[in-house]
Parts: structure tokens; C-alpha cells; sequence
């Protein structure tokens, strides 16, 4: 069973191939995905083909991927998770994005928030951590507030477009 999670505004909950074009919108917006490293999705099958990404990334404990909708609304307006989930290690990196009509309104605040309690509580987890292009000054914004400490940066460590970024390296250690 998907664990559906809530915020004051937002609901948290499975990806299925019913949000395939709610994806594929996100994912592709060039400004979503400038800061992404990866190439913009091309048609709503390839967004299907995310679906599918992260329903085996669950079965095979690799990540958890949560579509968020806001309450009273039908539509994904983004998705949040864990990637490289390792549950021996008990660590995660955390990966998101939302669409730009959404930004600014402290959306993803409320859901990293609500993750990061997941991930510790629930999952267990003793280290999330983050990998952030040093130009996404607002994602770099948000991971600082949230209590993620900077530990250095990765030299040419993405690519995007065929050009190499450096990034910068987050980690958020839970208290135990």
C-alpha cells in the first residue's frame, strides 16, 4: 500500500499513468528541467514511461516518488522523493520539481517538509542527501531553510544540454 502523506495544503500520493500528461507538462517545460540533468520529455509517452520509473524504483526499494496535488484540486502540479535509496545504509537523496505556475507560493517548503519527517520517522532513514546545480539558487535556497548543511561541491558533475555544471552537495541528518 502507497503511503499517501498530507500537509496543510497539499496531498502526497501514488504516481499512476493517470498523471502521465500532468508529467510530461512538468517535465517538458525547459524551466523545470534547466537544473534537472536530463533531457525535456519529448511526448506523453516517454511521461508514462516516468510512471512506470518509479513504481519499480518502490518495488525494488530504490526510491519513493510522490505526486503532489493540491487539496481540492485533481492534478499533479510536481513530484517528490527519494532516489539511491539505500534501506541498509539508511540514506536517500531527496529529488524534486514543480511546475512553474506553481512556484513561489511555498508549496514544495510544505512538502520537502513533510518527506523529511517521513523519510527519518518512517523510512528510518540517518542521512538525506541532495545534489543541487549551484545555479538553482532557489532550490539551494530551500534546502538551506529546511536545516540541510552544505558539504561541499562536485566538480563537473552534471550535464544538461551538453554543457557540464559543478553542483553543490547537501545533507540533512535527522536527529536521533
Amino acid at each position: 500500500m502507497f503511503p499517501n502523506l498530507e500537509t496543510d495544503r497539499l496531498i502526497l500520493r501514488e504516481i499512476t499513468h493517470e498523471d502521465a500528461d500532468a508529467i510530461f507538462s512538468c517535465f517538458s517545460n525547459a524551466n523545470v528541467i534547466r537544473f534537472y540533468g536530463q533531457d525535456k520529455l519529448e511526448s506523453v509517452e516517454q511521461a508514462s514511461g516516468f510512471v512506470d520509473f518509479f513504481s519499480e524504483s518502490l518495488k525494488e526499494k530504490r526510491g519513493i516518488r510522490w505526486g503532489i496535488e493540491r487539496k481540492g484540486e485533481k492534478g499533479l502540479i510536481g513530484t517528490i522523493g527519494f532516489n539511491a535509496w539505500s534501506p541498509k545504509h539508511k540514506r536517500a537523496e531527496i529529488g524534486y520539481e514543480i511546475h512553474p505556475d506553481h512556484w513561489k507560493k511555498g508549496y514544495m517548503t510544505e512538502a520537502v517538509s513533510k518527506i523529511l519527517l517521513y523519510g527519518s520517522e518512517t523510512l528510518g532513514l540517518t542521512r538525506i542527501g541532495a545534489v543541487v546545480f549551484i545555479e538553482n539558487v532557489p532550490s539551494n535556497n530551500l534546502l538551506k531553510k529546511m536545516g540541510f548543511q552544505q558539504e561541499g561541491i562536485l566538480k563537473n558533475y552534471m550535464y544538461q544540454n551538453g554543457e557540464v555544471y559543478d553542483t553543490n552537495v547537501y545533507s540533512f541528518l535527522p536527529e536521533k
